[in-house]
């Protein structure tokens, strides 16, 4: 890995400071998240479909254009 990638973090392991990229630190979530979500498919405590139903309803409501706000 290059010298100037950009730190998100500092980590002590073991009594030795790590410094953790954004990278590093988006790949530990993603990574984190999936076995989430495959743990909790797998006791059946949520559905594929409804996780899929929820991610649409948060998109929707996180991510939209300027001006397209919500008209009641």
């Amino acid at each position: 890995m290059s010298d100037d990638k950009r730190i998100a973090l500092k980590m002590v392991v073991d009594g030795k400071e790590r410094d953790i990229s954004y990278e590093e630190l988006a790949l530990s979530n993603n990574l984190a998240q999936e076995a989430l979500v495959a743990l909790l498919i797998e006791k059946d405590i949520i559905k594929p479909q409804d996780l899929l139903d929820k991610m649409q309803e948060v998109k929707k409501a996180r991510y939209h254009k300027p001006g397209d706000e919500k008209k009641s």
